[in-house]
């Protein structure tokens, strides 16, 4: 799975602490509405994607916050996994941003006196930033799902 995808996704596709809050959020709808939805006439899968799912939006929503932040910081199974630098994640790129920037020492006496080197604190904290956007622009938009589904799923007592 060298230079693979999988090799990213597959250490991380089920996690413990996600695990436990599904099946505490699944524990905790109450079992009449199931039942409800079965002598109406729902079949198993007419209960999950009608109202298992429905129900279930804030926690899917946590849940899948959760695995985004995960994938979009890897950076060290990359590292270890990942030989082809096309197929870098971003944090790894952003890491070769800052690793030359720190060890610039190209001849700069033929790009003329105008060229300045950039502070090495300017390019981590450019690099910082625009590692956080992506995230920043998807949290806004399940905001209202993550706060419930947090508490919802929560272990009680």
């Amino acid at each position: 799975m060298i230079d693979s995808y999988f090799a990213l996704m597959i250490p991380a596709a089920v996690n413990a602490f996600n695990l436990i809050i599904m099946r505490s959020f699944f524990q905790n709808l109450p079992d009449g509405i199931e039942e409800a939805a079965r002598i109406d006439g729902c079949s198993d899968w007419g209960v999950l994607f009608k109202i298992v799912i429905p129900l279930s939006m804030p926690s899917i929503a946590t849940i899948s916050l959760f695995y985004a932040v995960n994938y979009w910081n890897t950076y060290f199974n990359a590292v270890i996994f990942i030989n082809d630098a096309n197929k870098w994640p971003i944090q790894v790129l952003l890491r070769q941003v800052v690793i030359l920037a720190s060890g610039f020492s190209a001849d700069t006496s033929d790009l003329g006196s105008e060229f300045v080197k950039p502070p090495e604190q300017t390019v981590k904290m450019a690099v910082i930033v625009v590692s956080m956007i992506p995230i920043l622009i998807v949290y806004p938009f399940l905001q209202k799902y993550f706060a419930k589904g947090a508490l919802m799923g929560s272990v009680k007592g």
